[in-house]
């Protein structure tokens, strides 16, 4: 597995929590722990439960769900090295050191779909 991150709320998440949170919020479970979301056709892994909320994202498109879903689980979405993703006024950013950096306008990076990024 790539770079983690990680949905961290103060409360531990449970998973029914979880569960009951994401159908609301267009995000289905696939299987007995992975979160997917709908593009196009088909479903695409965000993330999954593994005692908490982990993704381990290889496009913008999984960054940007990821970042929705902490949204609607109330929690913070946060990465390795401490730093953490945010949505701020329909931007995604990622707070590290005291500096924001804007990684793209979440509804652009949602509307781009899951390819992977290039290596």
């Amino acid at each position: 597995m790539g770079y983690e991150l990680r949905v961290v709320r103060e409360a531990p998440l449970a998973f029914a929590e979880v569960a009951k949170a994401i159908a609301p919020a267009g995000f289905e479970l696939r299987g007995s722990d992975e979160i997917v979301a709908r593009h196009g056709d088909g479903t695409h892994a965000v993330g999954a439960w593994r005692e908490q909320v982990i993704g381990a994202p290889g496009s913008d498109w999984q960054v940007a769900q990821l970042v929705r879903l902490a949204a609607v689980l109330g929690a913070r979405l946060v990465g390795e090295d401490g730093e953490i993703y945010t949505l701020r006024d329909g931007v995604v950013e990622v707070l590290s050191d005291g500096a924001a950096t804007e990684l793209g306008k979440l509804d652009q990076m949602i509307d781009a779909g899951p390819a992977a990024w290039s290596p």
